[in-house]
């Protein structure tokens, strides 16, 4: 398993940040895959989502100033996955970080789970970037 962090300033409110990164928004955020359902439970978020015959299902979690999701079920391209985003004020905006863990469960993981990693840190920089856009 391997690790990413990223962090970008958005000129938004905590509130406007958490308003925007709705499960589904977060997703498209990323670009890696379509949304194809939303699906609220009492306790979680589910969303499917897939792209080129690659379909993931995630579980999104939500905290006070935070929020965690992780892939669920046996399908989808990794072997773990799971992604915090914590937003909190800073100056007149608000900083906000992604941290993320993936795995694919091949063999040489410390060759496949790096190009994953490097993957990763990728859509998360979209990600923060599209919502920086939106909100700025």
């Amino acid at each position: 398993m391997r690790e990413v962090t990223v962090e970008r300033f958005v000129h938004a409110t905590p509130a406007e940040v958490r308003r925007a990164l709705e499960p589904g928004a977060v997703v498209e955020y990323e670009g890696s895959f379509e949304v194809l359902e939303v699906e609220e439970r009492d306790d979680a978020t589910f969303v499917t989502a897939g792209a080129r015959g690659v379909g993931v299902a995630l579980r999104f979690d939500s905290g006070e100033g935070g929020l965690r999701y992780e892939q669920v079920g046996d399908a989808g391209p990794f072997d773990e996955l799971w992604t915090d985003l914590a937003w909190a004020p800073e100056d007149a905006g608000t900083l906000v970080t992604a941290r993320s863990g993936v795995s694919l469960g091949l063999p040489l993981a410390a060759v496949t789970d790096r190009v994953a990693a490097w993957k990763r840190r990728g859509e998360l920089d979209r990600a923060l970037d599209r919502l920086a856009d939106d909100l700025g």
